[in-house]
């Protein structure tokens, strides 16, 4: 018997993410498939910030080769030497497939981009020091709707990488209550 939407997505909304990410469902945009759930994550202190929104189309869409699309963000705060380095683009876009592939996610048609951004303030905000980010946008068909959680794990991975956060020792409890 084909599961319902609220029955795929109910693992998701009991997700229990890491003490150091602050996990919320919001309102999902409601034009861009029947179905869909959006969730934002904060990690703390300010570290690193995201959106993951996961759309479901029983009919499939053009471009998605499933009936499924994940579409992420995430943004986080990195030393002005980091963002100087010209790999940093393909470094972001490494932790976003390594995540991916840690957490054992099946998909198809990744696409996306990571954008550095180095900021120097001036006149009356010259007392400001200066920062830079990166941000990571990316999209994917999960292959499987019975992993769905596996990929938002890999999105919070992605956050936490970005983050700075240190991994979760082997044989401990992960993100999601895996092991």
């Amino acid at each position: 018997m084909k599961k319902t939407f609220d029955q795929v997505t109910a693992p998701i909304l009991a997700l229990k993410p890491r003490g150091e990410i602050m996990l919320e469902t919001v309102p999902a945009p409601q034009k861009l498939a029947p179905h869909s759930l959006a969730m934002t994550a904060d990690v703390l202190e300010d570290a690193a910030t995201g959106r993951f929104v996961l759309l479901h189309d029983p009919a499939g869409q053009e471009g998605w080769g499933g009936q499924w699309r994940c579409v992420t963000f995430a943004r986080a705060a990195i030393d002005l030497e980091m963002a100087s380095d010209p790999l940093l683009p393909e470094v972001g876009w490494a932790w976003l497939t390594e995540s991916l592939k840690k957490q054992g996610c099946d998909f198809t048609a990744p696409s996306g981009t990571v954008t550095r951004v180095a900021s120097q303030s001036f006149g009356e905000l010259e007392d400001k020091d200066e920062n830079s980010e990166i941000e990571i946008r990316a999209s994917w068909s999960p292959t499987n709707e019975d992993n769905l959680i596996d990929h938002v794990n890999a999105w919070l991975e992605l956050l936490a990488i970005s983050a700075g956060l240190e991994p979760i020792p082997q044989g401990v409890t992960s993100i999601a209550g895996k092991k």
